[in-house]
């Protein structure tokens, strides 16, 4: 028992320098827009569309981000996502001209809708007695990531250069990937639930199209259509 909730909290330790360094990377560019606007010549309206890219993609993809955490693993599609996130930092930090950096920073988006996965998993690791104090802590992870950035950006980029920064973020991310890949647990959907305590098994419930094509063929159930549409 006493080895479970100790794994239980290093997932949490995991998950929580994940959000740190992810919202850390994720915030720089703020912070970051005088030498890269310097760099590539650029006006405040477009370095606003370097912005908007990431928050564009972003956008499209949280239901797309749901719908993979209902269908598969959730820790090896977050591994996915921090792996993203190094990638695109990488890419983001190589490009030398300004519409493939538009493009290199619209592409960190793509992991930057993938939290709901994480916030499920942790609800399947903790009971509800325990998971707003958990979910309090991991929140506390983002003004953090955010002050880290400000301090990366002002203190640190001066002297290092920002593209040495995304490097440094960027690898932290692939760094992290391999440890949730590695060392976080698929757990079973429930399992933390008072009704399920006790089971030794807990059946797993996946989303079928084939199986919602059926209930609308089902006559007994024309009626309650009838009633909702019209």
């Amino acid at each position: 028992m006493k080895t479970e909730k100790r794994y239980r909290w290093k997932v949490v330790g995991i998950f929580f320098t994940f959000m740190l360094l992810h919202q850390t990377d994720k915030l720089l560019i703020g912070p970051l827009k005088g030498p890269i606007s310097e760099e590539f010549g650029i006006t405040n309206t477009q370095f606003g569309l370097i912005i908007s890219g990431s928050l564009i993609v972003s956008t499209i993809l949280y239901p797309i981000w749901g719908y993979l955490y209902d269908r598969y693993a959730r820790a090896k599609l977050l591994a996915l996502a921090s792996f993203i996130w190094g990638a695109t930092t990488w890419l983001s930090a190589i490009v030398k001209s300004y519409i493939p950096f538009v493009m290199t920073c619209a592409s960190t988006g793509i992991d930057d809708s993938s939290y709901p996965g994480l916030y499920s998993l942790i609800v399947d690791y903790f009971s509800p007695t325990e998971r707003s104090k958990v979910n309090g802590i991991l929140q506390v992870s983002q003004p953090i990531g955010y002050l880290v950035g400000m301090v990366l950006a002002l203190m640190l980029a001066p002297v290092i250069g920002w593209r040495t920064i995304f490097y440094i973020t960027g690898s932290l991310g692939i760094i992290l990937s391999v440890i949730i890949y590695f060392k976080v647990k698929e757990v079973p959907r429930g399992k933390s639930e008072p009704a399920f305590d006790g089971m030794d098994e807990i059946g797993q419930i996946h989303f079928s199209w084939g199986a919602a094509k059926e209930v609308f063929k089902k006559k007994t159930m024309w009626f309650i259509w009838n009633y909702v549409f019209y």
